[in-house]
């Protein structure tokens, strides 16, 4: 380890800067962001670091640097064009005993400046030792793509119960163990949910009771169409933290494998007139699994309540006094129009979309034909792989257009997807021999002719 980790306080203490560019001007920014107070020094400086100075009581004197300039300081900054300056800088700071930082010189440097994801009083750092500032901010920003900001939050009233943490459970891992139940339980998912009072009435409430009962809850999650990079921060969070995950057929496994490791896997998979597990036994399954107070994720393959049933399930909870979450995700028919290169909407070409099931409750294809035929209306049909010969026909017989083009999506958003584009005349002929099965997603109306334009995302 090149460099120990460390967190300093610099509030109201004296910080040197010397140089007056625009490096210089972010590395007194980052001092001011700490509460130092920051003193310039440099023959030149820039009008906003001026400014910024100003904004925070900050100090300067145009001049060349003298080792005077350190006087009452406890940390300095050279960030000149001037090698000689710099040096002397680091020399005079090592003289002292001072921290130094010298920029884009790690051997002169005694710390080095982080790359941070700010979720005050939440601090993550990141260092390459100076060896690579670059990757170290490309490491930063995956961090913050995967921290959500009211982590800050979570910490500040955290700390505003560690006095009673420590008073009502004096034994360190009794502490230990109450916080990382709270800290992936309700009393989380309330801060996140902005619902901060009600939050700290949940803690006043954990820490009266003599033994803290875990109550269950449930997360209905969508899971999308399958890319997993397609998954919400939020999903992601859920499905790292629950003890079980009740899974679809629709999840691909890559997005499996982002759940938390060690939680059970109970798959409830459906396909047509197949079910693994009947709807009832599930909705039972999931009131019984909060009920034992675990943390459930309910997994479904594209948006929960775009035909995914999260309906029935979540009337299932209410009922029973179950705690749940619902979590959008993206649904197959943006997914896999997207990834396929079609718009669903276009001004030209399309200043609607319906989205219709291609089975019924009862594994109809009846539908309300006559409102589904539009000439400026894209229709997206679900799982309505079996009936094309049958739903082709009856849009013909109802009006549409015999040459309204089709496009048949299968796997779509995954590596296996596969497009097939036809029009509804002739579609339902194209299917056999062209690798497409279930799950396929059936987009008609005349913005499939753009494919061939904007097709550049994922080509056959």
């Amino acid at each position: 380890m090149d460099y120990l980790p460390i967190f300093l306080n610099l509030h109201d203490q004296r910080c040197l800067v010397v140089g007056g560019g625009d490096v210089a001007t972010r590395k007194a920014a980052m001092l001011m962001r700490a509460g130092a107070y920051v003193h310039v020094v440099a023959p030149d400086i820039d009008a906003s670091l001026l400014e910024r100075l100003a904004s925070a009581n900050g100090s300067f004197r145009i001049g060349t640097y003298s080792a005077d300039d350190l006087d009452g300081a406890v940390l300095a900054v050279a960030a000149t064009d001037d090698e000689a300056v710099n040096r002397q800088v680091s020399a005079d700071c090592r003289a002292r005993h001072l921290p130094v930082n010298v920029v884009d010189s790690p051997a002169l440097c005694s710390f080095v400046f982080p790359s941070i994801v700010d979720r005050s009083p939440l601090i993550v750092a990141v260092s390459s030792a100076g060896k690579s500032p670059v990757l170290a901010r490309l490491l930063r920003a995956r961090l913050e793509t995967t921290i959500p900001a009211a982590y800050g939050r979570l910490a500040a009233i955290c700390g505003e119960f560690r006095g009673l943490a420590k008073k009502t459970l004096p034994d360190t891992n009794a502490r230990r163990a109450f916080w990382e139940r709270e800290l992936q339980g309700a009393f989380a998912e309330l801060v996140y949910a902005g619902r901060e009072d009600e939050a700290r009435t949940h803690l006043e409430k954990s820490f009266a009771a003599t033994h803290p009962a875990r109550v269950g809850e449930v997360y209905l999650v969508g899971a999308g169409p399958g890319d997993p990079d397609l998954l919400t921060f939020r999903a992601l969070r859920l499905m790292q933290q629950a003890d079980v995950v009740v899974h679809d057929r629709l999840v691909s496994q890559p997005i499996l494998d982002l759940c938390r490791r060690d939680a059970d896997f109970i798959y409830v998979g459906k396909a047509r007139s197949h079910h693994t597990v009947p709807q009832e036994d599930i909705n039972q399954l999931l009131v019984r699994l909060a009920g034992e107070g675990k943390r459930v994720c309910r997994l479904k393959g594209g948006d929960p309540f775009i035909f995914g049933r999260g309906g029935e399930e979540i009337e299932e909870l209410a009922a029973a006094g179950i705690p749940f979450q619902v979590v959008p995700g993206i649904t197959a028919a943006s997914g896999c129009a997207a990834y396929a290169g079609i718009p669903l909407t276009h001004r030209d070409y399309a200043q609607s979309v319906r989205f219709v099931t291609g089975h019924l409750k009862e594994g109809s294809p009846e539908l309300p034909w006559q409102e589904l035929i539009h000439e400026h209306q894209t229709l997206v049909l679900y799982m309505g792989l079996t009936g094309l010969e049958h739903i082709s026909r009856q849009l013909i017989a109802h009006g549409m257009a015999a040459d309204m083009p089709v496009a048949l999506v299968s796997q779509g958003t995954t590596p296996q997807q596969k497009v097939v584009v036809g029009t509804l005349a002739d579609i339902a002929g194209k299917v056999a021999g062209s690798g497409i099965h279930a799950p396929t997603l059936t987009i008609v109306g005349r913005v499939v002719e753009l494919r061939d334009k904007l097709n550049w995302f994922m080509p056959d």
